[in-house]
Order: C-alpha cells, then structure tokens, then sequence
C-alpha cells in the first residue's frame, strides 16, 4: 500500500466533494425509501485505489454532510461516519486483492455485485448498530426503533448497491483505461 500523498488528498477531497452533492442533491424518493448515488464515489475509489482512499473519501464527505445536514458535531458524530467507510472498507479489500491481476474487480461483474451486495449489507448493519448506539447514548433507545426496519433497510441497500454498482464497475473500467486507477 502506498503512502497517502498529495495526488491521492486530491481524488479524496474531489470524490468527498461529489459524495457530498450526490447525496444532497439527486435522490429519488418512493415512500419510506430514498434512492442516493452517493456511495458511487466510494464505490469509485475503492476499485480504483483501493480501500485506504475510499475510507477516506467516506469519512470526509460523511463528516460534511453531518455538518450541513444540520446535526453539527455531536457525541456520535464519529460512530455515523463508521457505515460509508465499512462500504469503502469491503469493495476496497477485495479491489486490492485483484488489482495486480490481469482482471480486476470490476471486469468480473458477477464477482463484483456480489461484493458491492455484500458491502451493502456490512453497511446496513453497521448502520443499525450506530442507530442502536446513539439510541442508547441519548436515551430513546427501543428495539422497535433499532431494528423494526431492519429487513426493509437490508432490502434498499441491496437495491442501492446494484444500481450503483451497475454505474460504477463501467465507470471504473473506462477510468482504468484512461490511467487514472493506482497501479
């Protein structure tokens, strides 16, 4: 793994930057469920440069949107940055371990939306475990409220995970062919 250097603060702050806008600008909403392309940056990253930078990128562009979302810094500011990075983290790890061979992660699609799904579901339950911590740091903790939506949040993250992995893994192949993936 190569030192974080200036190149690569760069592609975190414009991948973070974009985290940000995808997440607070192009959402679809049907009912309870809200469809983001927010994780597409991370998604990026981690098959582009590995797992380091894509938590990165999480990291800071959660870090802004609790800002602007209007929650500041709290408590448990830190704990909600924990589930975007878990994403990054999974898609990351298996990027890394395929990225000297003559087929990355993206060019093995079947391989590629089984991890992007399983990133999904690392990133919901590590969600519903911040939501479980919060809850119990500020008193309003029920199981009905930790874990009554559980099945339908682990349902719309599978559903997020295909649509943005169906954008990114063609995004990430023609961004390798540019040269502009870690080699």
């Amino acid at each position: 793994m190569s030192k974080i250097n200036t190149r690569a603060l760069c592609r975190v702050a414009m991948l973070a930057a974009l985290y940000v806008l995808l997440n607070n600008t192009i959402a679809i909403k049907a009912g309870n469920l809200r469809i983001t392309f927010a994780s597409l940056p991370v998604v990026l990253s981690a098959l582009l440069f590995g797992p380091l930078e894509s938590v990165l990128t999480a990291f800071v562009g959660e870090f802004i949107n609790q800002l602007i979302g209007g929650y500041g810094i709290t408590a448990t500011t830190a704990l909600w940055l924990i589930p975007p990075a878990v994403r990054g983290a999974v898609i990351g790890a298996a990027a890394l371990a395929l990225c000297r061979t003559e087929r990355p992660l993206e060019r093995r699609p079947i391989l590629a939306y089984a991890v992007c799904v399983l990133a999904a579901l690392c990133t919901t339950v590590s969600n519903t475990l911040v939501i479980a911590l919060d809850a119990l740091i500020y008193h309003y903790y029920s199981r009905a409220y930790v874990f009554g939506e559980l099945l339908y949040r682990l349902g719309s993250g599978v559903l997020i995970a295909v649509i943005v992995a169906t954008v990114a893994l063609p995004m990430a192949s023609l961004l390798r062919r540019q040269g502009l993936a870690r080699t």
